[in-house]
């Protein structure tokens, strides 16, 4: 593995080069696409645990730590599976699932966090020709209310539900909408079945013949998009997207073939990012998985350290909420940062973002660390998309550019107001949501083209090859009462980095008004200017300390240097509670949808309008 890995390390900056070609409509839309064919691609994921399993039968695939009382080795923190035990306990799950007679249209439902055991109950699925639904442990841990989780259950009908720990699901299943049986790894009621039994089933010529009936466009996966302007859709995932779209990732990534990466990774698996781009990455490249329990919160981050410090990774994925809360602790411990960027190759951020102040603080600390920087990336896609749809795999000066669609997908261009919206086409989209024919046809165009919603724009109107600049959502923009449009992502992500590093996260308002405001959510350095603050009007309370005032006030004559009415707020408010996962104002992944917020805390965008001392208004010049 060693070995492998210093190749790897010598090839990290073997990229393909850009070589996109562009065409033009009668319409004003355009279509841009790579001149490269996409090569060929396994029939499944599951096709690469049984590859690695024959190869390196010794290496590690997945790992995580053990349960107080668990470790059978009391200098290993971690429980690590090597491939070839991973192939065996997916093969006797699997065969456990064809013994319960669990039939192909309906899921597995998982309900609980990333795990070894979840990954072996979805590749074992796989084998057996069974698909999976990952739903976010948030409905069922977080939520106080279940009727959002048994609505998804309901809708989804599991063939049998999986839990890692009964006693904290109990709640969650308890007058679910279920006719199944549920299973646990530890705890739970009497009459759940056992993980460990399903993983220690005999597979027999029946789970073989399953295997071999797998076919690419059989359904691997169901996941849910956010539902955060309503319903959750539920996205169908084949077989053929997820194999496609890992090859469309290897021929713009020409070393990731040879580089058995090493990841250590938070991202849920309830969403795209986290479960099909980096699990199956580590999974198709014969790399180590090793399972995240922290996450970029307050009380959590400090775990990801811990595993960070532990384990050094070749690749490491993140959010943007995820680097900063990252940033302070490399910055404060060298040893640490020497340790996490030993032998990282690849920096890699997605799902929104990434401030401009941000990229250069992990760029002053890798050039502290790093002989050979390691590459600083990004992409574009969607849950839909399986879910990359572009690759940056070439240099860019800092974040905005998400690169060049990869080989094999097409990207079209459709004027929409006074953006261009993007919309794709390729072997790793999907084709259908599962139960709702009339949402499948309008997610289509005429050509069948996905409407991804999202907006974008070449880097270069003369080279499509320079990469596209993400535009914000379309749907997310809006006029003031003048008429102006006002382009909340570009906005959004100017005014984090003016408020640097005094807000988590900002959202705009503004839609029918006369100007401009911004509801801040401060961040614990904010609220350390103002200690002790009334926790019954935190927000209100913050907004009346001068410092804070001040600060907010010269972020926002910062925003205005040169800023025309559709980039310039003239008012803030600061919020007094932080983005709501619950009620779907954040997703899992730490992306702030600015619509929910807004219909939520209606009574802040009023506050934010009105004469209330606590509004900061842009100082008069």
């Amino acid at each position: 593995m060693d070995d492998r890995l210093n190749a790897a390390a010598a090839g990290a900056r073997r990229l393909a080069i850009p070589d996109i070609e562009r065409e033009t409509r009668a319409d004003g839309s355009f279509v841009i696409r790579s001149r490269a064919t996409l090569g060929d691609f396994a029939r499944s994921p599951a096709d690469w645990l049984v590859q690695w399993a024959t190869r390196t039968p010794e290496a590690v695939f997945v790992a995580e730590r053990w349960q107080p009382g668990e470790s059978a080795c009391a200098t290993d923190l971690w429980r690590r599976v090597t491939y070839r035990d991973a192939l065996t306990m997916a093969r006797g799950i699997g065969q456990a699932l064809l013994d319960l007679d669990v039939p192909r249209d309906r899921p597995v439902v998982i309900l609980s966090d990333n795990s070894v055991n979840h990954a072996l109950l979805v590749l074992g699925a796989m084998m057996a020709g069974r698909q999976t639904a990952i739903v976010s442990s948030a409905y069922s841990r977080v939520a106080k209310d279940m009727s959002k989780l048994h609505g998804i259950l309901s809708r989804l009908d599991p063939a049998l539900v999986y839990v890692e720990d009964g006693d904290q699901y109990a709640r969650a299943l308890t007058d679910a909408p279920i006719r199944c049986p549920i299973v646990a790894t530890r705890s739970g009621r009497s009459d759940w079945l056992r993980f460990d039994r399903l993983a220690a089933t005999p597979a027999s010529g029946a789970l073989d013949a399953a295997f071999a009936q797998v076919r690419g466009e059989d359904t691997a996966k169901l996941l849910l998009t956010s539902g955060s302007t309503g319903k959750p859709k539920i996205v169908v995932n084949t077989h053929r997207m997820l194999a496609a779209n890992q090859q469309m990732i290897a021929q713009c990534w020409h070393f990731i073939d040879e580089a058995a990466p090493i990841v250590v990774d938070w991202l849920p698996w309830s969403h795209t990012f986290g479960a099909n781009h980096n699990f199956h990455m580590a999974l198709r490249n014969g790399g180590a998985f090793y399972v995240d329990d922290g996450r970029p919160v307050p009380e959590l981050i400090g775990r990801s350290v811990e595993n960070l410090r532990d384990v050094s990774p070749t690749l490491h994925f993140n959010v943007p909420k995820g680097f900063e809360a990252l940033a302070p602790f490399l910055e404060e411990d060298d040893a640490f940062a020497a340790r996490f960027f030993g032998r990282l190759q690849v920096l890699f951020y997605a799902a929104a973002s990434l401030p401009p102040a941000l990229w250069e603080r992990f760029e002053r600390l890798a050039s502290r660390h790093c002989d050979t920087l390691p590459f600083f990336t990004s992409a574009w896609g969607a849950t839909e998309t399986s879910p990359l749809v572009t690759s940056v795999h070439f240099p860019i000066p800092g974040a905005g550019n998400i690169g060049v669609p990869t080989p094999g997908n097409e990207l079209k261009f459709v004027p929409n107001g006074d953006k261009l919206e993007m919309r794709v086409r390729g072997p790793s989209v999907f084709h259908r949501y599962a139960g709702d024919p009339q949402a499948s046809a309008n997610a289509f165009d005429e050509e069948g083209f996905y409407r991804t919603g999202d907006a974008g724009r070449l880097a270069d109107p003369d080279n499509p090859s320079a990469g596209v600049i993400f535009d914000g959502r379309v749907s997310e923009d809006f006029k003031l009462t003048s008429g102006t449009w006002v382009s909340v992502g570009a906005l959004r992500l100017r005014a984090v980095s003016a408020l640097a590093p005094y807000a988590s996260d900002v959202v705009i308002a503004g839609h029918d008004r006369d100007e401009i405001g911004l509801l801040i959510f401060p961040s614990p350095a904010m609220r350390a200017k103002a200690e002790p603050v009334d926790g019954s009007h935190a927000g209100k309370a913050l907004a009346m300390h001068d410092e804070v005032r001040a600060l907010v006030a010269q972020a926002l004559a910062q925003l205005a240097q040169d800023a025309g009415s559709s980039q310039r707020a003239a008012r803030a408010a600061i919020l007094a509670s932080p983005p709501s996962l619950e009620q779907g104002e954040i997703t899992d992944k730490g992306y702030v949808n600015q619509r929910a917020v807004l219909t939520l805390r209606a009574e802040d965008v009023e506050r934010l309008y009105s004469d209330c001392s606590s509004v900061i208004r842009l100082p008069l010049p």
